[in-house]
């Protein structure tokens, strides 16, 4: 089995940060929001909350979104275009996307490339969290949880973060833009 993350990795960029640039020239009131996803900035970075209560603030905004559905459908109808192209030309029916992004926004894309998926659920109207934040360790308990005799063959990923996965995968990639390497770090630093 293959496994990759997402933003990033085989999509061009933060897929959940396009959204809501994509939703705030959709729905301009969404605005509202900012004051509280600045404070759940500051708030995260000064580690007075969780990296999870952090993008429940951000995701606020998804309670000004009446469909929030059919804002999802539309976005990757315009944005698929930014699935990397090396990716498309690799990809197999096993491959399996662990992203920490919401679970209901990668969905549709991943149900088009036929792709399955492993995400943080977050819930759709109102922006909180419905599990941990798929991310870190958690990537790895979510896999062993779903796959438990499956093993990783390949893993992908743009982040030193996912080094979780990377100790449980036979052979690791770093991805940079379009290109590919070796996992570069050696054992210590993993």
């Amino acid at each position: 089995m293959n496994v990759y993350d997402f933003d990033g990795t085989i999509y061009d960029g933060d897929s959940a940060i396009d959204f809501y640039f994509f939703c705030l020239k959709r729905h301009p009131l969404i605005i509202r929001k900012l004051p509280r996803q600045f404070l759940g900035f500051f708030k995260y970075k000064l580690k007075k909350v969780t990296k999870e209560k952090f993008k429940e603030d951000f995701y606020s905004y998804f309670k000004c979104l009446k469909n929030i559905d059919e804002e999802v459908k539309v976005f990757w109808n315009r944005k698929n275009k930014k699935i990397k192209k090396w990716y498309l030309e690799q990809k197999t029916k096993n491959d399996l996307i662990i992203s920490a992004s919401p679970e209901f926004f990668l969905k549709p894309i991943c149900h088009k490339l036929n792709i399955n998926l492993l995400a943080s659920r977050v819930n759709k109207k109102n922006g909180k969290y419905e599990s941990l934040n798929c991310y870190g360790e958690e990537k790895v308990l979510r896999f062993k949880n779903s796959y438990r005799d499956k093993i990783i063959n390949n893993f992908y990923t743009d982040s030193k973060s996912d080094f979780p996965l990377v100790k449980i995968s036979k052979k690791a990639f770093l991805v940079e833009k379009n290109k590919i390497i070796d996992w570069p770090y050696n054992d210590y630093e993993k």
